[in-house]
């Protein structure tokens, strides 16, 4: 009945139609729903059932398990807080409810710009946004006004995105950058001990957070940063590595859980989505600094702090390998780039971690430099091929 009902209306969309204006977004649409079985006519082309729409719904499959756990991690600090009893449902239910708008609000205005800007160029839209308008509100405090989600979602999707060519021409991860225009346009609100703790009741769940009477939404990483010796949750309970791993601790909302994280890695390498060499090699960095900071321990930086696997428990550094380090777009292309890309990204953002108090997590600022030299890495790793080749092709002559 749908397909039916897409070829009675199809003509209206198409050139001369009365809707014609609005060609992109019913092609969009249909894409969206269907694959397209038009085939090339003449010339030799590749055939591959899995197209860009498909890539990245596979991506935001893999997102899923973060995303639940989010949401009931959302509703578990909220009632732990409050000291209001809930069930697992209603602290989902809670989640569930808190993070729906921010998800609506980033994908009608990523889309919606899209949208325009597809029909002003006379171009088809492209599939780009599916995981970005999910990864946005994932990598944000669960209290970022929903205003400033559709602000900075704006500003990432028109300068970082669209200026450049739209989807596959950003040399910036466009999901990070708006997390990066969110902490230096409003660093109030996207950091501090009540930032990554919903306060308010939802529909009659959860309950009124006042943070007083032990009452801390500090994440551990912040926790650290201001000279603790000891990492506790909101209300003021040790928190163990297991906690971490998990996610029941506070943080951004998508960020907390290392083992959903790590079910959404499994299914993009086993799809064959994501570069296994970057992955691999965020990890490692991130170990080699974190070993680093641990053994040579300083005043700054004190042995006492987090051990090297904990480094990578605590903050976005695992979803920033799985996730951001692994844009195909924004990353290295060659195989080589790729490990040192990686590799570059884990130290990069435990260096900016644990030496720089003013700012505990560092896995945003590290994707985002890299992305800026991923070109150069490529460039280097091309070069140094020519330059084998050319010497082995004289070796070969001169014997």
């Amino acid at each position: 009945m749908l397909r039916k009902y897409l070829n009675r209306i199809k003509p209206n969309f198409m050139p001369g139609g009365k809707l014609s204006a609005f060609q992109s977004v019913f092609e969009g649409l249909e894409t969206f729903l269907y694959t397209p079985n038009e085939t090339s006519t003449s010339g030799v082309h590749v055939h591959d059932a899995l197209d860009s729409k498909r890539v990245m719904i596979i991506v935001v499959v893999a997102l899923i398990p973060s995303l639940l756990m989010g949401m009931y991690n959302a509703g578990y600090q909220n009632f732990i807080c409050s000291h209001t009893e809930g069930t697992f449902w209603q602290m989902f239910a809670y989640g569930f409810l808190a993070i729906l708008p921010r998800i609506a609000v980033t994908y009608i205005v990523g889309l919606g710009i899209e949208f325009v800007v597809a029909q002003w160029r006379h171009e088809e839209i492209q599939e780009g946004f599916l995981v970005t308008g999910i990864l946005v509100p994932m990598i944000c405090p669960i209290t970022t006004p929903i205003w400033m989600l559709a602000v900075a979602t704006a500003f990432s999707v028109i300068f970082v995105k669209e200026v450049f060519g739209g989807t596959g021409f950003n040399i910036f991860n466009v999901a990070l950058t708006t997390r990066a225009f969110l902490f230096f346009a409003y660093p109030a609100s996207m950091s501090g001990d009540k930032a990554f703790i919903a306060t308010e009741p939802i529909f009659g769940l959860g309950g009124h957070v006042t943070f007083a009477d032990g009452i801390s939404g500090a994440t551990p990483l912040g926790q650290l940063a201001t000279g603790s010796t000891t990492i506790t949750d909101a209300v003021g309970d040790p928190v163990s590595s297991w906690d971490a791993f998990l996610g029941l601790i506070p943080g951004s909302f998508g960020e907390t859980s290392t083992l959903c994280i790590l079910i959404g890695a499994a299914i993009l390498l086993l799809t064959g989505i994501a570069s296994w060499r970057i992955m691999l090699s965020v990890f490692v960095g991130g170990l080699f600094m974190g070993w680093i900071a641990n053994t040579f321990a300083s005043d700054l930086y004190p042995a006492s702090s987090l051990s090297p696997i904990d480094q990578l428990l605590y903050g976005g550094f695992a979803f920033a390998a799985v996730f951001m380090a692994t844009d195909p777009v924004t990353a290295a292309r060659t195989g080589a780039g790729k490990y040192v890309y990686g590799f570059l990204v884990g130290v990069v953002a435990i260096l900016i971690r644990v030496y720089n108090n003013g700012y505990p997590e560092g896995a945003m600022l590290a994707v985002l430099l890299m992305n800026a030299l991923a070109p150069l890495i490529d460039y280097c790793v091309v070069q140094i091929n020519i330059n084998n080749r050319l010497s082995r092709q004289r070796n070969s002559q001169a014997s």
